[in-house]
């Protein structure tokens, strides 16, 4: 993804223990408006009180495409300037400080490089 380097937190849930478990990972990416995803084969279900909405810097998994995403700004689906995923998504970490406009320049087709840095979670 060019020259963009972020560090995230991932929370402690289960499904972001099934993503820590397949790192490191090298995935092609797809953008939908201000989320970039890639399908990196996770099953894993949305919390009971799972919700669409997501916040600038959020990382989720999309149970129906068994996809990771990084939500920066609104998608097609969104109801104005919030991220919103297409369906109901499953929380995994939260990337710090993203730069909204390296994001931007993300484009379908590169690869993302994901990593763990240690074994500390949010």
């Amino acid at each position: 993804m060019g020259d963009y380097s972020g560090a995230a937190c991932l929370l402690d849930s289960a499904a972001a223990d099934a993503v820590w478990q397949i790192l490191p990972l090298d995935v092609s990416v797809s953008t939908w408006g201000d989320e970039i995803y890639a399908g990196i084969g996770v099953d894993v279900d949305p919390p009971p009180d799972a919700t669409d909405v997501a916040a600038v810097g959020d990382l989720a998994i999309w149970p129906p495409g068994r996809a990771i995403c990084i939500f920066f700004g609104p998608t097609p689906a969104s109801r104005g300037a919030e991220p919103r995923a297409a369906s109901p998504i499953a929380p995994v970490g939260r990337i710090e400080d993203p730069d909204v406009s390296a994001l931007r320049r993300v484009r379908s087709g590169e690869t993302l490089t994901i990593e763990a840095l240690d074994e500390l979670h949010a």
